[in-house]
């Protein structure tokens, strides 16, 4: 998986490319920590993403809980159709900052 990374103060911008899945989520999920020190907010671009799993749900959930214990926040950018409805029927519109 091409991930994007872009940090500004204490904000990282993320932004993968394909699929976040079982096979793709744990390797993007290490390279998203080593990038993390210092951070408080992420934002999550997924724009470039076009399926998601409930290994992708995983690793952004963990994303969304780390950011929130550090005091910050997790804001997800340009999600299709398709997440936007994983994103709802998994509960996650109840909690995550989409727009």
């Amino acid at each position: 998986m091409n991930i994007e990374f872009l940090k500004d103060g204490t904000t990282l911008t993320v932004k993968p490319e394909g699929r976040m899945d079982a096979t793709t989520s744990p390797e993007a999920d290490l390279r998203i920590q080593a990038e993390t020190e210092g951070v408080t907010d992420m934002i999550l671009d997924l724009e470039r993403v076009d399926y998601i799993s409930s290994g992708g749900l995983r690793v952004i959930l963990s994303w969304y809980q780390e950011m929130e214990q550090r005091g910050g926040s997790l804001k997800v950018l340009n999600p299709n159709e398709y997440i936007k409805e994983v994103f709802d029927l998994t509960g996650f519109l109840g909690f995550l900052e989409i727009e």
